[in-house]
C-alpha cells in the first residue's frame, strides 16, 4: 500500500508498505508515512508579493525509471500535472507548479515516490538568501605581516650543531 500525508502548508510524507492482508499494509504505511514527513521549501515566481506559492526552483527527483522534474509556476496557473503528483503537490502546500515526468509513469509507485524524491530535494539544497554572513578574513601573509617583515638570523653552522 502508498499511503501520502501532508498538511498542505509545507510537509508531506509518504509510506509505502506490504502484507498479506490490505488493512495490515495500510496501517504500516501510514505509520511509514508519518516517519517519513519532510519540510517542503515554497518560493516564488517573479516578484515576491503575498505567500511563497511555488518551488523556489526546477528540481528533480528518481526512482526506478520514472524522473519527475517540478518547476516553478507563476501564481494563479495551478498545478499542470499527472493526477499522482497533482495529489502530492498539493498535500505538500505547493498551490502552482508545472511538471515533466519521463519513463514508466504508470507504475504508480516509483512515480509517487519520484515526485516525494523531488518535493523533498526542495531543501537539499543552500540559496544566496541562506548563506551566512562571513567576515572577510586577511590573508596569512597580511595578517603576519609584522612578524614576517623583521629580519630574523639564519641558523649558522655552528649553531646548526648545537641544536641537533
Amino acid at each position: 500500500a502508498f499511503v501520502a500525508i501532508g498538511d498542505s502548508n509545507g510537509h508531506i510524507g509518504l509510506g509505502v508498505k506490504c502484507s498479506k492482508e490490505v488493512a495490515t499494509a495500510i496501517r504500516g504505511a501510514i505509520i511509514l508515512a508519518k516517519l517519513s514527513v519532510v519540510p517542503v521549501r515554497r518560493g516564488y515566481w517573479g516578484n515576491k508579493i503575498g505567500k511563497p506559492h511555488t518551488v523556489p526552483c526546477k528540481v528533480t527527483g528518481k526512482c526506478g525509471s520514472v524522473q519527475v522534474r517540478l518547476i516553478p509556476a507563476p501564481r494563479g496557473t495551478g498545478i499542470v500535472s499527472a493526477p499522482v503528483p497533482k495529489k502530492l503537490l498539493q498535500m505538500a502546500g505547493i498551490e502552482d507548479c508545472y511538471t515533466s515526468a519521463r519513463g514508466s509513469t504508470c507504475t504508480l509507485g516509483n512515480f509517487a515516490k519520484a515526485t516525494y524524491a523531488a518535493i523533498a530535494k526542495t531543501y537539499a539544497y543552500l540559496t544566496p538568501d541562506l548563506w551566512k554572513d562571513m567576515a572577510l578574513t586577511e590573508a596569512p601573509y597580511q595578517e603576519h605581516a609584522d612578524w614576517l617583515s623583521k629580519n630574523h638570523r639564519a641558523l649558522g653552522a655552528a649553531q646548526r650543531a648545537d641544536v641537533a
